[in-house]
């Protein structure tokens, strides 16, 4: 692959996964059939991920306003959710895949955190793709939380009130090991961020699709990249200006 083709390629992914439960309502089935089908669609993107070269992939599995759907769904989330961590770990660490989860995840029972745990410390020596996998997660909630850690540092002398500038406060934000995020997709027909990734969000390429998440296939994630690689990224430049630097 050329340095021109390299280059366009996103090398950080993020995917807010919608239209499960529409998914489902047209088939005359309950969300969690469409949930389940989801997660096939998870499993087929990274394996698309893994042949296209991205280097990280963000999935937004569970939000922190997700919480407050009706009982018995998030029930069967978290279930598929354990069934999923049991089922799949194995063949992504086989994969070479560094699975991570991000997000408040004291929210969580002990047993489900304990399956979290063991998830990343099995893939930890991986390096193929990065999987983060946002659960009880929130852009805002990821915002305090970096600005607590800055405040901490302060108090504890580590740090000076001026010293914090966005690269700063940007080491306690998620993700921030990671190359920055190049394309955010979501799917299901909303043009919205929801909560997801607003620090990180800053400067990426934004793709919408109608595509309801089930179906969301290999075919579609290139679409998508190569919508990506059609954009001028110009970070504040002129198009002149980034034509010289190219």
């Amino acid at each position: 692959m050329t340095k021109a083709q390299v280059s366009q390629v996103p090398r950080h992914i993020a995917i807010v996964m919608d239209g499960n439960g529409r998914w489902a309502r047209a088939r005359h089935r309950p969300r969690s059939f469409g949930h389940n089908a989801g997660r096939k669609a998870v499993r087929a993107t990274i394996e698309s991920c893994l042949r296209e070269g991205i280097q990280a992939l963000t999935l937004f599995a569970f939000s922190s306003e997700n919480w407050l759907r009706p009982q018995d769904e998030v029930g069967a989330l978290m279930s598929l959710f354990v069934r999923a961590l049991d089922k799949e770990v194995d063949e992504l660490h086989g994969h070479g895949v560094r699975l991570r989860f991000i997000g408040h995840l004291d929210a969580f029972d002990e047993s489900l955190r304990q399956r979290m745990q063991a998830a990343m410390t099995r893939t930890a020596g991986n390096d193929k793709l990065q999987v983060n996998i946002a659960v009880s997660y929130g852009g805002r909630w990821d915002i305090v939380q970096a600005s607590r850690q800055a405040a901490a540092a302060v108090a504890r002398g580590e740090l000076r009130v001026d010293e914090i500038d966005e690269a700063r406060l940007g080491e306690w934000m998620s993700l921030a090991e990671l190359p920055p995020l190049d394309l955010f997709i979501r799917t299901g027909g909303e043009c919205r961020i929801s909560n997801f990734l607003l620090w990180q969000v800053a400067y990426a390429e934004l793709y919408f699709t109608d595509t309801l998440w089930p179906d969301f296939d290999q075919a579609c994630l290139r679409q998508a990249i190569e919508d990506y690689a059609r954009r001028e990224r110009r970070y504040g430049r002129t198009s002149a200006q980034v034509a010289t630097t190219s």
